[in-house]
Formats: C-alpha cells, sequence, structure tokens
C-alpha cells in the first residue's frame, strides 16, 4: 500500500509552524506586560492586575465577520478584515461598560497564501491597538476541502473586565432619555449578504475600497465619555447599543426596559451614500434596510436629555460627529423609525 502523509493530505506542518514563528513579533506591539509567555503554548497567559479593581466582573464575547470576507478576496485585500473581527466583538462588550483586557483568533482555511494570513494577522493586532487590548493567541486551522482554493473565515473571541456597580444594562432607560448616533465608518461588519445580493460582483470590486472599511472601534472614545459622565451618583449615560445584526430595531430594543419605546428620527442625521446606492440597486423598503445596516450609525447612547449637548461635545472634540437621532417615550419594548 502506497504510503501517505499528512501534507499529501492537505496538511503541511511546517508552513504552519512557520506562519507561526512569524507571528511572535508581529503581534507584539499590542501586548503589554500582563502577557505571559507570548503566543505559541497550549494555553495564553494574562495575569489579572486585582488591586486595580474593586467589585470586577469579567465579559466575554465571540462574533465573526462573516460574508465580507467574500468582498476580501474578491478585491485581494486582506489587511484590515482583522480589524473587523476585533471591533465586532469589542464594540459588543462595551456596551455594557467593560473595558477588552485581551483578543484571541481562529483562522480557518484549505489552502491559503501566507501573505494571505500575515495580512489578516496584522489586521487583528491593529484593531487591538485600536481598543487598547492583546492580542494573546488564537487558533489557525488548515481544513483540506471545508474551503475553495483562497478562501477561508475567520472569527474571534475577548475578554474584557468592568466594575460590577458600572455596569450598564438598559434598565435605567426612562422616558425623556435622548438617543445619540455616533457615525459608522461605513458598512462596518454585517448585512454583506445583502450588499452582495444587490451589487453585481463588477459593482463590488470597483467600489471595494468603500465595502472594505474597516468596523469603527469606539472603545477609547465610549471608555472616555463613561470616566465622564457617568462617575459617582451621576450617571448620565443608561444604555449602549452596537449597530450591527438586526440593526436599530433589534439592537436598540435589545437595552430597552420592558416599558419603554425608542422613536428614531430618519432624518437626523445624514445617511452616507453607499447606503443610498444600496438601497436603490436593490429597491428595498424602508424598514428592510434600517432592518439591516447601520446606515451611518456605529454605536447608539441612551442619555438624559440634558446631558446630550455636552456628550455631543466630547464625542466632537474626539473627531467623531455624532446627532440626536431619537428619544425614549413610554411603551413596549419597541423601536418605531419615522
Amino acid at each position: 500500500m502506497k504510503k501517505i502523509t499528512y501534507k499529501q493530505a492537505g496538511v503541511d506542518i511546517n508552513a504552519a509552524n512557520s506562519f507561526k514563528a512569524k507571528l511572535q513579533g508581529l503581534v507584539k506591539s499590542s501586548q503589554g506586560p500582563e502577557v505571559l509567555k507570548g503566543i505559541g503554548g497550549f494555553g495564553s497567559f494574562f495575569s489579572l492586575a486585582k488591586d486595580k479593581y474593586r467589585d470586577p466582573v469579567l465579559v466575554s464575547s465571540s462574533d465573526g465577520v462573516g460574508t465580507k470576507l467574500k468582498i476580501a478576496s474578491l478585491c485581494g485585500k486582506h489587511d484590515t478584515i482583522g480589524i473587523d473581527a476585533v471591533g465586532m466583538n469589542v464594540n459588543d462588550i462595551l456596551c455594557v461598560g467593560a473595558k477588552t483586557l485581551f483578543f484571541l483568533d481562529y483562522i480557518a482555511y484549505s489552502d491559503l497564501d501566507e501573505k494571505i494570513l500575515l495580512d489578516v494577522v496584522k489586521g487583528l493586532n491593529q484593531g487591538c491597538l485600536q481598543a487598547g487590548c492583546s492580542l494573546i493567541g488564537g487558533e489557525t486551522a488548515q481544513m483540506p476541502g471545508m474551503y475553495a482554493k483562497g478562501e477561508y473565515d475567520l472569527a474571534g473571541f475577548c475578554v474584557g473586565i468592568v466594575e460590577r456597580d458600572a455596569i450598564i444594562d438598559g434598565s435605567q432607560i426612562r422616558p425623556g432619555n435622548v438617543v445619540v448616533g455616533i457615525e459608522s465608518n461605513g458598512i462596518h461588519s454585517n448585512g454583506y449578504s445583502l450588499v452582495r445580493k444587490v451589487l453585481s460582483v463588477a459593482e463590488q470590486k470597483r467600489m471595494g475600497k468603500e465595502l472594505l472599511k474597516p468596523t469603527r472601534i469606539y472603545v477609547k472614545q465610549v471608555q472616555r465619555l463613561l470616566n465622564k459622565f457617568n462617575r459617582g451618583r451621576n450617571q448620565a449615560i443608561k444604555g449602549l447599543s452596537h449597530i450591527t445584526g438586526g440593526s436599530f430595531y433589534d439592537k436598540i430594543a435589545r437595552i430597552l426596559p420592558a416599558n419603554v419605546d425608542v422613536k428614531i428620527n430618519k432624518g437626523s442625521w445624514v445617511v452616507p451614500q453607499i447606503f443610498k446606492l444600496i438601497q436603490a440597486n436593490g429597491n428595498i423598503p424602508d424598514k428592510e434596510i434600517y432592518h439591516t445596516l447601520n446606515m451611518g450609525i456605529g454605536m447608539v447612547v441612551v442619555a438624559e436629555a440634558n446631558a446630550a449637548k455636552d456628550i455631543q461635545k466630547e464625542l466632537s472634540d474626539l473627531k467623531l460627529k455624532s446627532w440626536v437621532i431619537g428619544s425614549c417615550v413610554k411603551g413596549h419594548k419597541q423601536v418605531e423609525i419615522v
């Protein structure tokens, strides 16, 4: 019987080890002194400075990039897609007030050029730098037959921390609060199945630069808001929502108490042209597109009305545009766009 090696079966262990060795120096820039031993072991170590916290709670999230990867492959551009993977996770736990401590990635492929893998990890590391967290490990899985040549999947996992009495869960949202919308950096990383349905391959390639704009990471800016507006007894910010899958209808409703509705005013902010183009190309109804894409609003802050102007001023100082896009009223945990 002919002898078969693992490499002949489609998995090159030596190439994988060579790739992992190159990652050591690449990811070091995001790792602080809390990271022990670096990457490459059976587990990743992070030393928590317990003396910095009074009553800490760990918060975790796991998410992927979705079919935006198809656009990256089509355009041959992979150096920012890792930022999306980080952003989708760290922005989520930010919504409960948590600051991300560390991030791990998962990359799966059948046959992929090493340069693409390195570009993906460069993006992951850049995303961690933007979020102020450490890229401490992950998994690179070569899986022959699972993906077409040149295709891959990318997901991530993060762990953050928040003081128990600083957790933001939306329970303090009341009628009379206002909704401040913070600008997105484009489509971010959800709704791409719809985008790819209504735009031709030629259009996707031509608009690749716009479609591949990475998810904006809001960690440092929103943490600054929380440090300023939620100190001591003054808790001006009542809720935070990351506008991703399900968009305004689902993501804002998720944080509302049972007796509160939110009314969003469509004309209260400038919708970027890319969203108008997608809607027109697909003849997509308003309710459908506002249930799928972020329409130019990547993060929502629900706050006391008398703090809204100061919050907007702070965001402006941080180079972020924002608008008061809605209000909280009595209701039944519903979102209405008018």
